[in-house]
């Protein structure tokens, strides 16, 4: 079995190393931006019960997964199931270009015009990454990154898995 969890800044490369690893592996995808908010606008965060209730659904469904996302609350309830960690710990400039070269999410945007529209806010968000002390800040990240006791790796560039 394989349990695999990726986490870092917006832009970091999360969802295409995920999807990587799930397409030469066979593993199953769950990017936790999906279940972390509620369907309103301007969003707000789902219980933290909730959210887990449905990562624990996604966990029972196969043996072999990878999650991956900026929530820290959220990673540290996955991590005791994790039996590996990465951290994509970006420098902010490249998690912006990434972010400005990044493909139309449907599963997160009706359209890529709304995504689009949406950068101008990402940008601002990922370059308080190493000022924020909140759940998504690369303090907290760090944090759960030290205190995992398993198998764990750190990325200061994109990934490509052979």
């Amino acid at each position: 079995m394989k349990k695999i969890l990726i986490f870092g800044n917006s832009g970091a490369g999360k969802s295409t190393l995920a999807k990587q690893l799930c397409q030469q592996h066979g593993y199953q995808h769950l990017d936790l931006d999906t279940l972390a908010w509620l369907p309103e606008m301007p969003p707000v965060r789902k219980a933290l019960s909730d959210s887990m209730a449905e990562i624990e659904v996604f966990m029972g469904s196969t043996e072999n997964w990878v999650i991956e996302g900026c929530y820290t609350d959220l990673l540290e309830l996955v991590a005791e199931y994790a039996d590996q960690i990465i951290f994509m710990d970006l420098p902010v400039k490249d998690c912006i270009a990434n972010a400005e070269n990044r493909p139309w999410e449907p599963h997160k945007y009706e359209s890529k015009a709304v995504q689009d529209a949406n950068l101008p806010m990402l940008k601002e968000w990922i370059s308080q990454y190493e000022s924020r002390d909140d759940l998504f800040s690369r303090r907290s990240h760090q944090a759960l990154f030290d205190r995992f006791p398993g198998n764990k790796t750190s990325y200061s560039s994109n990934v490509i898995v052979d």
